[in-house]
């Protein structure tokens, strides 16, 4: 499957997206470059993101870049189901079908314990709970688009991530980094989960999972402990150390629009350990290929957000 990946992607591979339908989670980082590029390509792009200021000033950057671009950008707070839901309501009353979901936004590892409104912990509730829920609301469109891809962003911390279903939401022992790789290890679980769905049911649906490495995103300074020594290091050393968000989207962007993608698949960086460079198949931990825990993982995120995958 590998040798498939052209050599040395990028953006620039991208085909014509056009007549084709976007939503992106997210107004900043990879969520930003990512909707630049879709927009770039033709596509008709819908850009979510809770802070309505920042989602509008990213449409202007986009559009001044793309006078013709066809992006806009709604309301949606992945912290709240209600939000959620009344997204879901509204873009199924605008459009008739959507060809690709990335849900790309996330939270990461606040130094203190904080939930949502619906009281999950944030980063379990916001990276994958709020993007289950979302998944849910927009499978109906889905179902009826061309080609429908859904891409669910995973990170390398799921590697060392575990579902602890005795204290999922992390009230008893919350470890800012423990609880977020656990986090992006359900987000991974989910994808494969949604892809055996989708085959069982017939959906036509190809799922896929892919990570940025590390990138220059507003996600890791503001992340735990950012007046830390580690902290002021990484604000420091970044912009030398990391990839640049642009090219931290080039996973996502290939497994959005290349036609050698393929469902059940996860696409990272590859070089330094799947930190930054050109996508290829990533490395996925053994605790991500237990089909038991995802299919419990798949009930209890259908219990607690109150959705169904109809």
């Amino acid at each position: 499957m590998a040798e498939n990946i052209k050599r040395n992607w990028t953006s620039t591979d991208i085909t014509s997206q056009k007549g084709r339908s976007v939503v992106i989670t997210g107004t900043g980082g990879i969520g930003y470059e990512t909707a630049l590029e879709m927009t770039r390509a033709g596509a008709e792009v819908i850009m979510a993101g809770r802070n309505k200021d920042k989602g509008e000033e990213a449409i202007r950057k986009i559009k001044k870049i793309n006078p013709n671009g066809n992006i806009r950008f709604e309301k949606l707070d992945l912290a709240d189901l209600a939000s959620i839901k009344v997204f879901g309501e509204r873009i199924r009353s605008q459009i008739k079908s959507l060809d690709i979901l990335i849900n790309n936004a996330a939270v990461m590892a606040p130094p203190k314990r904080l939930v949502t409104k619906d009281g999950f912990e944030l980063q379990m509730g916001t990276n994958y709970f709020g993007h289950f829920a979302l998944t849910a609301h927009m499978l109906p469109l889905l179902k009826k688009g061309n080609k429908p891809r859904v891409i669910t962003l995973s990170s390398v911390a799921h590697l060392s991530g575990f579902m602890n279903f005795d204290d999922l939401q992390a009230e008893h022992n919350y470890k800012p980094m423990v609880t977020y790789s656990q986090s992006k290890l359900a987000c991974l679980m989910f994808a494969f989960e949604l892809q055996r769905k989708s085959d069982a049911a017939g959906w036509g649906i190809s799922s896929m999972s892919a990570h940025p490495g590390i990138s220059r995103t507003e996600l890791i300074p503001n992340g735990a402990g950012k007046n830390s020594a580690s902290g002021i290091i990484r604000r420091l050393f970044g912009p030398i150390l990391f990839q640049p968000a642009a090219h931290g989207a080039w996973p996502s962007l290939y497994a959005a629009t290349a036609e050698n993608a393929t469902g059940g698949t996860y696409y990272g960086p590859s070089k330094m350990n799947e930190t930054r460079g050109y996508p290829k198949i990533a490395k996925i931990a053994p605790q991500a290929m237990d089909v038991e825990v995802a299919s419990k993982l798949w009930e209890e995120s259908e219990k607690l957000t109150n959705t169904k995958f109809i």
